[in-house]
């Protein structure tokens, strides 16, 4: 994976400690992988503060989702002591859009997450997902994404 990123021309931001909720960033039980939920920051400068629909279009709502996406990796990555060959798969996705009662295009948006997955991990990467479109979300951020990961002890 390493390699691929490389490849790909990707880095990781260094994993953040949740800002607002007295919770862990990532927690394993078993062979699985659990991702908080994580918003689109890079090195702890939160971007993408607003709604999809009013301050953002659709496709920077999918470069929201992307940032998220790759704050969920740095959380994997923590977890795994930087070892991310040792993701088997990514299971499942959940992806919020903060977004205008008009927008119906949240699954469009979710789909910057689950695209960035599915390039570097390829079908490792595909994954069960479900997309919703929130009134609000923490700190006003635009996108926030979790997912669960089944790994290699």
């Amino acid at each position: 994976i390493r390699d691929r990123l490389l490849e790909l021309d990707i880095n990781l931001p260094r994993a953040q400690k949740p800002k607002v909720a007295k919770i862990k960033g990532w927690s394993i039980l078993g062979n699985t992988l659990y991702i908080s939920g994580m918003i689109p920051q890079w090195e702890g400068d939160v971007r993408f503060v607003g709604k999809v629909g009013a301050q953002y279009s659709i496709e920077q709502g999918r470069e929201a989702a992307r940032l998220s996406a790759l704050n969920v990796l740095a959380q994997a990555y923590d977890a795994l002591d930087g070892d991310l060959d040792r993701v088997v798969q990514i299971a499942k996705v959940n992806g919020f859009v903060n977004c205008t009662p008009n927008i119906t295009e949240v699954a469009a948006v979710v789909n910057g997450a689950s695209e960035l997955f599915l390039e570097i991990f390829g079908e490792r990467g595909a994954h069960a997902r479900v997309a919703v479109g929130a009134t609000t979300m923490p700190i006003g951020v635009s996108v926030e994404i979790e997912a669960i990961l089944e790994i290699d002890l």
